[in-house]
């Protein structure tokens, strides 16, 4: 007689083709490609706004500050 608990057991599901094996790395690979182009992407323009964001800093620093006016010490 059959064990009932074995018909519910999912049958292992046939190994893949090479070609949809094949597919799936490539697909994978250009991914992450694609992640990777973005990341520097993402870095040069962080890197260029800290760069105008320190240079406009240095021009605030050299404005005149009219709260100065009006502390005394």
């Amino acid at each position: 007689m059959q064990n009932p608990l074995m018909r519910w057991v999912v049958p292992v599901p046939a190994i893949e083709p090479e070609i949809v094996q094949t597919y799936r790395v490539t697909k994978a690979f250009y991914a992450e490609v694609q992640y990777r182009a973005d990341l520097d992407s993402h870095c040069q323009w962080y890197e260029e706004t800290a760069r105008r964001n320190r240079q406009e800093l240095q021009r605030m620093k050299g404005d005149i500050n009219p709260l100065r006016w009006f502390r005394r010490g």
